[in-house]
């Protein structure tokens, strides 16, 4: 009896057992088509319920939960690989096991991860003109953001208007943003794409892991060495448009039996000159990447990264100056001894070196604890030519006498616009300078020379000088991430960031041509820089004119919660924030002698951030997803001090900056068409921005603020900072991808937006001899934002044989562009005259008219593209080209007014001449360029 019940019991137990084990399941793995190898965190969907998973670090994944019955399609995809689709059936209570699936390396990527880098040299810049964001949506996903990063960066397009510091960049989860300026400086990294491809996005508003992010999102670049493929690659590339040559080595090892892996990649990019006059470029890059796996639950990396870069400006100019010079004409280089030297270099060498922990605590749990550290200087070159002389007179006074005249060969009194104001009846002084520009135009090495040699002589310091401004950083980063899937519908993120930045700020003497030293005073009043070190002689090396640190600390901590359900997907996302900046002057500056040595006040920022944003989901095909957000977040150090250069000063009522953003998409998935339809609306009120030009027609503001006038007040540098600035961008984005045939794809794009000043923001004035006098408001509601084109389309085609030849084109469409405005003219000094009175010949319609913003023409721009790839046993070989605007377009990318005709009568009198001498400046365009790129894969 009782062994019947034992039976009985053990029959009733295996069958329960059965029934449970008898789960639904889709379960499979991954690997590279060539190595074989494990392709870890590759998407796999269940296209119908739009259902996702990733592989693990062996390329496996497995379905377990809500698994559909019947006819089903998995996608695996992943960046950097073509897209496959499998065919499954499922049935209920039984296991569908695929193991081993393949993807195969898209080479086509290659010519965008490879071109993307020609852009290296225009991200980051020191003018607002350059300022790129394409670097940041490299290898997306996204049909629009691709197009935005490889159609439209050519003419300078802002995603949704805004610049590059709304977006976050990380690298295995620290951020790289610079907090100068908060803008990711890609330079630190560039010419070494095989190993940044491993790249996680969230665009716009859409959460990520890692951090809060901004408004254009974030993403991370994931350089863990198990992560990179296998084997070596090696690359050569030749273009004409910012170097002539690449060159890259790329050795990983993969994950080896012992548990280690190392990838090595060396690069060189270099040429003597780019599509302008003497932009030469040289750039080396190395990568090392060290990762020990210890266990299943910890893993310890190492990252080194040293990309040293040298590269040659070029110039914006005026109109008149490319009528006579062409577009490719650029003012800061000359002839010397032969060779072209440019005097504007800009170079960076910034190490970066990282350690970063992963410890998986268990299935569900992980954690990710970084420490970075960069260091090193970035330095900016140009031309001083104001070198002062020390002279006592008999009478025991002292005076200084300035020594040298504007070199730039654009100066405005050599061009034949000033002749032609200055003597309208004697045209063969506008005829004699016109033929001397066409036939020199360029920098006189030789004549700064024997200036210096001749003040040598006669016992004086040099008229002219080569000097760097200079920026030494020392920048430590401390976080950890937790990861935690709390159950099988919510994921939380959470994170505790520590930044600290010693950044040393100075000008240093590179070069005295041919001089003996050069007297640390302000040549145009005799101010002294240093009372401390009084009458300075500084040569090669020293430093001069100024000499500061900056001191900051941020602490923030991030955290998100996500809650994934069959139809529908949403999160919540917040962080905090505390900012601190001081200031030390090295330099006691004699117009701010309490005001400018030692410690200024340390200044502090409030940041909260909260964001949340669903996704619902129709059927497999059709989504929904809504983004919103507030953001309150601190100013950056470039827009708080109002002259670090000379003195402590704050920017006055300085705050934090408030932004409200709210976007809404539709997406559209089938097996041949994509579509993605947003709409958003951005407010950015309270942001600061500060400008550093040469003003005429401030000599009231300079009688105001109590300052001894002298004979050149009409020609003051100054520092201009708008305070209290309220912008707003409005605008839609479509992006559409169809897979016409198995070979044939098409593609579209359009950006629509309208980006303007929402306010009338306060505006002052500063320099090395007034400090922060209030003009008032500057009138700019209305204006247009500078942020490239307003309106941009795009249109495709793409043919990929199945021989792995391919080729396409895409023809793209630019308008509504904008001159950058100036906002002094904009405040009531343009009407003002030194009297405080207004102008008695002062007529509004002509005001208006001058006022006016000016708008670009509209243009196109067609580009080709093609590649061809074979597999030799194991070498994978292929090669593509590019022809970008083929039409050989002219076209300007931007431009801004010059603010030194600062009222009515002078602007009037300006404008009235067939060539302004202070009309605007203006980019252009490259005309049509190529790039050409051959590797072998191994």
């Amino acid at each position: 009896m009782v062994l019947k019940k034992v039976v009985a019991v053990s029959l009733l137990l295996f069958s329960t057992l059965s029934v449970f084990s008898q789960q639904t399941l889709i379960k499979g793995s991954v690997k590279e088509l060539i190595s074989y190898q494990p392709i870890e965190s590759a998407t796999i969907t269940i296209e119908e319920t739009n259902q996702q998973t990733q592989t693990d670090a062996l390329g496996e994944f497995e379905f377990s939960v809500n698994v559909p019955l019947g006819e089903q399609v998995l996608s695996i995809s992943k960046v950097g690989y073509l897209r496959k689709r499998y065919p499954i059936i499922v049935y209920e209570n039984e296991t569908v096991n695929i193991s081993d699936m393949t993807l195969e390396i898209d080479n086509s990527l290659s010519q965008e991860l490879f071109t993307i880098s020609l852009s290296d040299d225009e991200l980051d810049d020191d003018t607002s003109g350059l300022d790129n964001i394409s670097g940041l949506l490299q290898s997306s996903p996204d049909i629009f953001q691709r197009t935005v990063a490889f159609e439209f960066s050519a003419s300078f397009f802002k995603l949704r208007g805004l610049d590059s510091d709304q977006g976050s960049v990380m690298m295995n989860g620290i951020e790289m943003n610079k907090i100068y300026n908060g803008r990711p400086q890609w330079s630190n990294w560039g010419g070494l794409n095989d190993v940044m491809r491993h790249q996680e996005f969230s665009i716009g508003l859409t959460p990520s892991k890692y951090n809060f992010g901004g408004l254009l999102g974030s993403t991370n670049i994931n350089t863990r060495a198990s992560l990179m493929r296998s084997g070596k690659r090696v690359t050569y590339s030749s273009s004409n448009r910012s170097y002539t040559s690449r060159l890259l080595v790329t050795y990983s090892s993969g994950l080896l039996k012992n548990r280690w892996a190392y990838t090595l990649s060396l690069g060189r990019r270099w040429g003597n000159e780019g599509y302008q006059d003497a932009t030469l470029y040289n750039s080396n890059s190395i990568f090392t990447s060290i990762e020990k796996v210890i266990n299943e639950k910890h893993s310890l990396s190492f990252t080194g990264i040293y990309a040293p870069n040298r590269r040659g400006k070029s110039s914006p100019n005026t109109q008149e100056v490319y009528d006579l010079k062409g577009i490719k004409y650029n003012e800061y280089w000359g002839w010397q001894v032969g060779e072209k030297r440019n005097s504007r270099i800009k170079e960076v060498k910034e190490p970066i070196i990282m350690l970063n922990h992963y410890w998986t605590i268990n299935s569900k749990t992980k954690l990710n604890t970084n420490i970075g550290y960069q260091f090193g200087t970035l330095g900016n070159s140009r031309l001083s030519y104001g070198g002062a002389n020390r002279i006592v007179n008999t009478d025991g006074t002292i005076v200084f006498e300035s020594g040298g005249r504007n070199p730039s060969p654009t100066y405005y009194q050599k061009l034949p616009s000033y002749f032609e104001r200055n003597f309208p009846n004697d045209l063969e002084f506008a005829y004699g300078a016109q033929q001397e520009f066409l036939n020199n135009g360029q920098i006189n090495w030789q004549q700064m020379h024997d200036a210096n040699l001749i003040n040598t002589s006669q016992g004086r310091n040099s008229a002219y000088m080569l000097y760097e401004d200079r920026v030494d950083d020392k920048q430590l980063t401390v976080n950890t991430v937790l990861s935690s899937e709390l159950s099988e519908h919510i994921l939380l993120n959470v994170s505790i960031n520590y930044k600290k930045l010693e950044s040393k700020n100075y000008a240093q003497v590179l070069d005295l041509l041919g001089g003996s030293g050069f007297l640390n005073v302000d040549s145009f009043d005799g101010v002294q820089f240093d009372l401390n070190n009084p009458n300075t002689i500084v040569g090669v090396g020293g430093i001069y004119g100024y000499n500061y640190n900056i001191l900051a600390n941020i602490l923030s901590g991030f955290a998100r919660a996500q809650f994934t359900y069959n139809t529908l997907d949403f999160f919540v996302s917040g962080n905090i924030t505390n900012t601190r900046y001081q200031r030390e002057g090295l330099f006691k500056h004699e117009t701010f002698q309490n005001n400018s040595f030692g410690k200024g006040e340390a200044i502090s920022f409030a940041g909260l951030g909260v964001k949340a944003g669903s996704t619902y989901k129709i059927t497999g095909k059709h989504i929904v997803d809504i983004n919103a957000g507030y953001i309150i977040k601190a100013p950056s150090i470039r827009n708080s001090y109002s002259n670090a250069r000379a003195n402590h000063n704050i920017v006055p009522n300085i705050s934090e900056e408030k932004i409200m953003s709210l976007d809404a998409s539709y997406i559209f998935r089938s097996s041949i068409l994509k579509a993605k339809l947003t709409g958003f609306y951005t407010k950015l009120n309270d942001a600061n921005d500060i400008s550093f030009f040469f003003a005429d027609g401030i000599g009231n503001v300079i009688a105001e603020s109590g300052t001894q006038q002298s004979g050149n007040d009409d020609d003051e540098f100054i520092q201009e900072i708008l305070q209290g600035i309220n912008k707003n961008h409005i605008g839609a984005e479509l992006g559409i991808e169809a897979q016409i045939t198995p070979t044939i794809k098409l593609k579209g794009v359009t950006a629509l937006g309208q980006y303007t000043y929402a306010n009338n923001p306060d505006l002052y004035l500063s320099s090395d001899r007034f400090e922060n006098v209030y003009l008032g408001t500057s009138k700019l509601k209305g204006y247009k934002l500078a942020v490239g084109p307003h309106r941009a389309y795009s249109i495709g085609f793409e043919y990929r044989d199945p021989k792995y030849w391919w080729f396409g084109t895409t023809a793209n469409f630019f308008d509504k562009m904008y001159v950058d405005i100036s906002p002094l003219t904009r405040t009531d000094n343009f009407f003002t005259d030194v009297d405080g009175l207004p102008f008695i010949d002062y007529d509004e319609e002509v005001a208006k008219a001058l006022l006016k913003q000016e708008t670009f023409d509209d243009y196109m721009l067609v580009n080709l593209v093609g590649g061809k790839s074979w597999r030799v046993n194991q070498y994978y070989i292929g090669f593509f080209a590019s022809i970008n605007n083929v039409l050989d377009e002219v076209f300007k990318t931007g431009g801004f007014e010059q603010g030194r005709n600062a009222n009515y009568r002078q602007l009037r009198d300006d404008q009235a001449l067939n060539r302004p001498i202070f009309g605007s400046k203006y980019w252009y365009g490259r005309g049509a360029t190529y790039f050409l790129n051959v590797y072998v894969n191994f």
